[in-house]
């Protein structure tokens, strides 16, 4: 199109200086015919023609001039990159559409250079999981704190997910009593009160905090839950003396059932030390537990036939005992 527009420019140019050249031939025609006019030579019906003639050649000229400027000015504007000119919209539409493709196509470029980052982050985010779920498809429990596993709650096979218990832990050098006593004892269970501990690892202890009750909450912070308490009942927390910190198997387990690790969950019997009565309730069962062994120690082992005959003998034994008791009980202080 420049070549093209060029060509014109020269055609235009040449055309231009033919116009002047025509209109200088008429103008010379126009003066000779004038100077006869004036010498009364000639008349000015022949003049008259000519001067048109002259006009028009000068007037040809102006256009072939204007068309040649139009051409000028339409090269410029297409070495600038505008497209002026019925006959440059075609390539002017075309050479939009180019630029168009040349910015998706860049546009393109730049999205594929933010997908491929994506994917190569997406990528590493895939491979840490995969070395996770590697991971956690054989993975080992450790365990920080030192003690005994007391239950285990998952078993082989099963499905387990965040937040799930796998095991129970106790921690056996941190061993405690929760004991169940009224309002009225209160004043005598203080908090740093010396305490004597039945069928327990040790044999004393303090009182190291008063609870008036538990929630479900706290339960589950330990290993066997606390007993329910009637109304007007508190809790004890009573702690081993600091020489009895150690833990010793040698007690002998109870006789209600068999005891988890460290004795957790195991039935005592506390009492206030140097207190002359400690418990009704203790002190009879110190007396069953006395009658029985007596009786047993005095009497041949039964056989079987007599198993009944012997626990009726015990059983009366026990009754008269709590009558006895409730008959002496208002008088006792």
């Amino acid at each position: 199109m420049r070549a093209q527009l060029q060509s014109q420019i020269v055609a235009l140019r040449a055309k231009v200086a033919e116009s002047d050249s025509l209109s200088g031939v008429k103008k010379a025609l126009v003066d000779r015919q004038s100077t006869l006019v004036a010498r009364n030579a000639a008349s000015m019906d022949m003049l008259n023609p000519t001067k048109a003639q002259y006009s028009a050649a000068l007037h040809n000229a102006d256009a072939e001039r204007a068309k040649l400027n139009e051409k000028i000015a339409q090269l410029d504007a297409l070495q600038k990159g505008i497209y002026v000119g019925d006959d440059l919209v075609s390539t002017g539409i075309l050479v939009q559409k180019r630029r168009d493709i040349n910015l998706d196509a860049t546009r393109m470029e730049i999205e594929e250079k933010e997908l491929s980052a994506a994917l190569q982050d997406q990528q590493s985010i895939v491979d840490k999981e995969r070395q996770r779920l590697a991971s956690l498809a054989d993975a080992d429990v450790m365990i920080s704190t030192p003690g005994k596993i007391l239950t285990v709650g998952a078993t082989p096979g099963r499905r387990v997910n965040a937040g799930d218990s796998l095991a129970s832990l106790v921690d056996c050098n941190k061993r405690f009593v929760a004991a169940i006593f009224s309002y009225r004892q209160s004043q005598s269970m203080k908090v740093g009160t010396r305490v004597n501990i039945d069928k327990a690892d040790f044999r004393s202890g303090i009182v190291a905090a008063i609870l008036p009750k538990t929630t479900d909450k706290v339960d589950e912070r330990y290993a066997v839950p606390f007993p329910q308490t009637e109304r007007r009942e508190l809790y004890a927390i009573i702690t081993p003396d600091d020489h009895q910190g150690e833990v010793t198997n040698s007690e002998p387990a109870a006789t209600s059932g068999e005891t988890t690790p460290c004795t957790v969950g195991r039935w005592v019997t506390v009492t206030k030390d140097k207190a002359l009565v400690p418990s009704m309730s203790v002190t009879w069962r110190r007396v069953e537990r006395l009658a029985a062994s007596w009786y047993a120690g005095d009497e041949p082992a039964p056989a079987d036939s007599n198993e009944s005959k012997r626990a009726t003998g015990i059983a009366s034994l026990i009754a008269m005992f709590r009558s006895a008791a409730l008959a002496a009980q208002p008088s006792m202080p």
